[in-house]
């Protein structure tokens, strides 16, 4: 008799959150006939089918959505066993993986250097990634921890506040409105605007401010990095927002400024996140006290 397989649970989970075989055998880097396969041997060992079609879609059936609820409780308790086995060894030799979203990209190195330091022998792993990825990587559980804006209330996650995210307009120097006092909003809103790409947390927050003020926000151009956003903002497209912190080189180096608009800086907080439940290693928990009791001594920035 077939046995059931960790990997097919795993391949059963990719098939449901792409909706396709194809899409999931390219992530899994399989082909899809041996996507398919690895389905239907599990659909034999269960004795019922776990999708089903509807056109050219695909959705799990009652039975899918228990094997997949399933395989989510194997994979959470077999991190909890790895956890800890961690625990056993202590700090030495342990390991830590971090994902930040891409706009606390620069406080976060310096944040896992700080631990580094502190301690040597620990394997450190991080990631920067989009916030839609690194959601995603806290409910399938493959990170410890991650460094973010506020988290969705709607996901089974535990987010603990530990900075100030003070988000701020930045213009070219040479902008006309760069030496001018509290500039209206209504003014800065006849300027072109970069903003983040739908689904960001700047532009979330940024919408939502906008729309508490009766504005809608209108963007001139859209880019998913920071970095596009200041070099764009340079060469003098348009007005950008932005966290503070990922402009600090930009203003002592005089490229950027921040200017003085109404209702800004947007106060906003960065959270440390995990996976509600999750067992935390020495490791994860060594860096959790780091960040909640110094982190923002480490990376603190005037407003």
């Amino acid at each position: 008799m077939s046995r059931l397989t960790l990997r097919q649970f795993e391949i059963l989970e990719a098939v449901a959150r792409r909706g396709s075989f194809s899409r999931a055998s390219a992530e899994l880097h399989l082909s899809q006939p041996a996507v398919s396969m690895q389905i239907k041997q599990l659909e034999e060992v269960l004795g019922l089918p776990l999708f089903e079609h509807q056109g050219k879609q695909i959705r799990l059936t009652e039975a899918g959505r228990e094997a997949l609820r399933t395989g989510e409780t194997i994979r959470h308790e077999l991190s909890n066993l790895e956890q800890m086995l961690a625990d056993l060894q202590g700090l030495k030799g342990g390991s830590l993986t971090v994902s930040a979203a891409s706009t606390a990209s620069v406080f976060a190195a310096r944040l896992m250097a700080l631990f580094r330091a502190q301690h040597p022998d620990v394997h450190l792993s991080l990631n920067v990634v989009n916030r839609e990825t690194l959601l995603r990587q806290l409910v399938e559980n493959s990170i410890d921890l991650a460094l973010m804006g506020q988290p969705p209330e709607n996901l089974d996650l535990t987010a603990q506040p530990f900075m100030d995210n003070p988000l701020v307009v930045i213009a070219a120097t040479s902008h006309p409105l760069a030496k001018q006092k509290k500039i209206p909003l209504a003014r800065l809103l006849e300027e072109p605007l970069i903003g983040r790409e739908q689904g960001s947390g700047t532009r979330n927050a940024l919408e939502n401010f906008l729309g508490e003020n009766g504005q809608t926000f209108k963007a001139a151009m859209e880019m998913n990095k920071n970095e596009a956003i200041k070099q764009a903002v340079e060469a003098g497209l348009g007005l950008g927002v932005v966290s503070l912190h990922t402009v600090q080189a930009e203003l002592a180096s005089g490229q950027l400024c921040v200017l003085d608009v109404q209702g800004f800086p947007l106060k906003r907080q960065w959270y440390l996140v995990q996976r509600a439940g999750k067992r935390l290693s020495p490791a994860a928990q060594a860096f959790v006290q780091l960040v909640l009791k110094g982190g923002d001594a480490v990376v603190a920035v005037d407003v």
